[in-house]
């Protein structure tokens, strides 16, 4: 309910009573009832609050106006945001400069930019935050917290739009944590047995930003693209949970856009990495056992170094807890043999064995818990990672049917048509939906987990893609790294800094040299339509328009860096 003064956000819980009340002006946040909502409010439905921004124009009220069930979760229901709405707290803006407005509605486009972001779930009554074992390993205290008091912090992506609420205890029921991810829900059948079969990946919203721009770990170890994967099956009341993450290479690197296909990865030589990596490894650990490190990167090239690196490191730290695998998989799967995965699954199936799967029954007693989690990565941790946690998952889910009795002795789940459909689409919409949010667009070699086999049409759909990721990454990606980084807190808008951090002045070859380069190809091109028959001086013409294009080009690639669309509010690491 809006009126000029006030927000009044009613609870439309069966029997509830609280009104949250945000004053517009002094924007105190306190609690009441609904008899004291003014009966000259305008009033419109909406589905949760996201939580509060201050922008250069002041404070704004983000809540959520549209939803989608995505299915039930042990009886509870669990939503997709797919609509918001940006509210201001100020009626108007007339106390604004130009620069002030121009900044302000670019903050908002920022803000707007992530909200379209497909991939924000909540739900009002269960902790999504958290893999069943977490949650089946919780004291009573701790069941008795509020949803956003007990939430995994590496998973709430609206941690900072809520800090408002979460320092009032009083108004955390009015605060819901939303995830930033992936989860998709099946009610599958095989041999005449139901069971749900969920898919749930977490992003982690430390170090999180986009392609090119965040790489590697920060100080405190955080990785980038971090994300949480669990598979969880429900049958009869039982219960069970398999595991994975995935997240960048957890040294010290980086790889900037330069207009180049593949940027040059770079690992910064001055920099302590055993601190960090450390880090990185000890809260692994702690939240979940062993960690067996899946190293999916190329063992030649660009990549190599990398590889390299990263073996050492491990071999430097001598933990017992961590065992790392190097598997190159482009060089494995060459000319489309992706059976030869088969060489990396039955290398690891011992260890799959020993790490085990969670599993609890009906009464709610523990029978099996996961001792560790492959860690699996590529570079980007997304296509080459996707593929190979969609097989570690089948092998682990293959065990859990056949204990839960769904499975005949002897039955196996790639026999199982209806079922392995749904299981494969599942894991190439959860690829998808990791790419899109990390790199910008759709995931590679998703035919091979659609189908089980890679097709020429498959490599067509990734050379699109390709091209989009390229573009992307070198002019629009500066604008959608400043925009997570306001939205997660990392950028604070300050209305009173003198200088505005989105007028960043140009170079004047940023204009010039692109402009010269289309002018001498245009040249070129007219040259040749227009030639007549004095051949010697249209070649000479076209001679001396093909050069200059091809030396503007060759300029413009050499300063590349000058013409990316770099982040401007938060300085990114740079490596020399």
């Amino acid at each position: 309910h809006i009126t000029p003064e006030k927000f009044y956000v009613e609870a439309c819980d069966d029997g509830a009573d609280d009104v949250l009340i945000i004053d517009r002006v002094s924007t105190e946040v306190t609690l009441s009832v609904k008899k004291d909502i003014p009966p000259s409010a305008v009033t419109r439905p909406i589905f949760g609050i996201l939580g509060t921004i201050h922008l250069v124009a002041g404070n704004y009220l983000i809540v959520i106006t549209k939803k989608k069930k995505i299915g039930e979760f042990f009886n509870h229901v669990i939503w997709k945001a797919t609509d918001f709405d940006v509210l201001s707290y100020k009626k108007t803006m007339l106390h604004l400069t130009d620069i002030q407005l121009q900044d302000n509605k670019t903050f908002l486009a920022m803000m707007n930019h992530v909200l379209s972001m497909d991939g924000f779930y909540f739900s009002t009554t269960y902790d999504l935050t958290h893999t069943l074992q977490r949650l089946s390993n919780t004291s009573p205290e701790f069941q008795e917290m509020s949803l956003l008091e007990r939430a995994d912090q590496r998973f709430v992506w609206n941690g900072h739009l809520l800090r408002e609420l979460s320092a009032q205890p009083e108004v955390h029921r009015f605060a819901l944590p939303v995830l930033h991810g992936f989860i998709t829900m099946h009610s599958c059948s095989i041999n005449g047995k139901y069971f749900d079969w969920i898919l749930i990946s977490r992003r982690s919203c430390f170090r999180a930003g986009v392609r090119y721009y965040v790489r590697g770990i920060d100080s405190e170890g955080h990785a980038a693209n971090f994300v949480e994967t669990e598979q969880i099956v429900h049958y009869s009341g039982s219960r069970a949970s398999f595991v994975q993450t995935r997240g960048s290479i957890p040294l010290y690197w980086s790889q900037r856009p330069n207009l180049k296909y593949k940027p040059l990865p770079l690992i910064n030589k001055v920099a302590n990495h055993m601190d960090g990596f450390q880090r990185h490894f000890d809260s692994q650990i702690i939240i979940y056992g062993k960690q067996v490190i899946i190293n999916l990167v190329n063992q030649k090239g660009s990549e190599k170094p990398l590889e390299q690196a990263f073996a050492t490191m491990v071999s430097s730290l001598g933990n017992g807890m961590i065992r790392y695998i190097a598997f190159d998989f482009h060089k494995e799967c060459k000319n489309m043999r992706w059976d030869r995965l088969s060489i990396l699954l039955d290398q690891v199936a011992e260890t799959q064995d020993e790490l085990s799967y969670f599993l609890v029954d009906p009464a709610g007693l523990v029978l099996s818990n996961q001792e560790g989690v492959f860690r699996s990565n590529c570079m980007d941790c997304l296509d080459r990672t996707n593929v190979i946690q969609s097989l570690l998952a089948r092998r682990s889910l293959q065990a859990q049917l056949q204990r839960l009795g769904v499975l005949h002795v002897g039955q196996k789940l790639e026999e199982q048509d209806e079922f392995e459909k749904i299981y494969k689409n599942a894991w190439a919409d959860n690829a998808n939906a990791c790419a899109k949010q990390y790199a910008g667009t759709g995931a590679l070699k998703t035919d091979f987990t659609r189908t089980g086999k890679r097709t020429q049409l498959g490599l067509i759909m990734d050379g699109w893609n390709s091209l989009i990721r390229y573009y992307k990454n070198n002019f629009s990606d500066g604008f959608r790294q400043d925009s997570i980084d306001l939205f997660l807190g990392n950028y604070s808008v300050d209305e009173l800094e003198s200088h505005s951090p989105l007028s960043v002045p140009r170079d004047l070859k940023f204009l010039a040299l692109p402009i010269i380069m289309v002018v001498a190809f245009s040249m070129c091109i007219i040259c040749l339509l227009m030639a007549g028959d004095t051949w010697t001086e249209t070649l000479a013409y076209v001679l001396f328009w093909g050069v200059a294009s091809i030396g503007t080009f060759f300029i413009i690639l050499y300063n590349g860096k000058d013409f990316v669309d770099a982040p401007r509010l938060v300085q990114k690491e740079k490596i020399d």
